[in-house]
């Protein structure tokens, strides 16, 4: 009866694999899935800061169109409105847009604060200020902000 080992294609070879084989397979397989990691973190990262832009800039329309049905009052200033200010308090319209944008501002972005200027030509300018990027410890390269002009 012929002997196991003289089946191998060469004499002394053994089947399977060794230790070490398996090591290095496991090794490089741990980078793989390091990296591939990483990249998620890294378009997390992405998302999240593109989501913040998307809301300033709804934000930002959303007040306007506030203004545009509500134009005397915009152009006689009652919209104004300096960066990191509290809404003003009363019943007017205006005062109710300006309470529920700024409580917006607030919810939907990272420390988020906003500003408003109207021209007495109905020139408008929203100024949108929100933390991003985590992964920097300076605040000021953090803060980001969206700016809109626009006529109403």
């Amino acid at each position: 009866m012929a002997n196991q080992s003289d089946k191998l294609p060469w004499p002394g070879m053994t089947r399977g694999f060794s230790f070490i084989e398996v090591l290095i397979a496991v090794l490089i397989l741990g980078i793989g899935l390091l990296g591939v990691a990483s990249l998620q973190v890294v378009g997390l990262q992405n998302n999240q800061g593109a989501y913040a832009q998307s809301q300033a800039t709804t934000l930002a329309y959303q007040i306007t169109d506030a203004m545009r049905a509500n134009r005397q009052a915009a152009v006689a200033g009652h919209y104004n409105l300096a960066m990191g200010d509290d809404a003003p308090t009363g019943n007017s319209v205006a005062v109710q847009d300006l309470q529920d944008w700024v409580a917006n501002v607030r919810q939907l972005l990272p420390d988020g604060q906003g500003a408003i200027r109207v021209t007495g030509g109905g020139e408008v300018r929203v100024r949108i200020r929100w933390l991003d990027d985590r992964t920097r410890e300076d605040e000021a390269e953090r803060r980001r902000t969206y700016e809109y002009a626009t006529e109403i």
